[in-house]
């Protein structure tokens, strides 16, 4: 277990992120248009794993706007934004955002992602939901950085994340 801090309160995680230099572990997550999206539909290309709470949060957001505008600078990278929010609420924020270079997706059927990542909250007003993470992946789905926001109310670190995809 991990533990992560919501205003200074602690709280655990079910696990701690996969290891650097370790396999992806599989997922299949919900798509804005309902659709079952898989990590093997993304080899070949690096992956930004960006995932948060939810949308609805000002820390969230704002990360998924962040990477948004970096993403449209980044060759053969895709940016899949993860939460449990339902897929519409995930459509409707990018939507009225105007975000069109990152990828939405839920976990919101059984939080199975949240589980096999540990990045499940265990305890606490956020439990069930998942910590605030960052893992990039490479083109052959290898862990190759990975970031646990220590403070779920802090942004991740960006400049860290962009130096792991160089």
């Amino acid at each position: 277990m991990s533990k992560i801090t919501l205003k200074g309160t602690e709280f655990k995680t079910s696990g701690k992120l996969p290891k650097v230099g370790s396999k992806a572990k599989k997922f299949k997550l919900v798509a804005a248009d309902l659709s079952t999206k898989k990590l093997s539909d993304f080899k070949g290309s690096k992956v930004v794993l960006n995932i948060f709470p939810s949308l609805d949060t000002p820390t969230c957001a704002a990360s998924v706007r962040h990477f948004n505008e970096a993403a449209g600078n980044l060759e053969n990278t895709k940016v899949l934004c993860i939460s449990r929010d339902l897929p519409f609420a995930q459509a409707r924020f990018c939507g009225a955002e105007g975000l069109e270079n990152v990828i939405t997706l839920s976990d919101f059927k059984r939080g199975k992602f949240g589980k096999k990542y540990g990045l499940e909250i265990k305890d606490g007003p956020l439990a069930k939901l998942h910590s605030r993470a960052v893992i990039v992946l490479d083109e052959e789905g290898t862990v190759s950085y990975t970031q646990q926001v220590p403070e779920i109310v802090d942004e991740p670190n960006y400049d860290e994340v962009m130096n792991a995809l160089k």
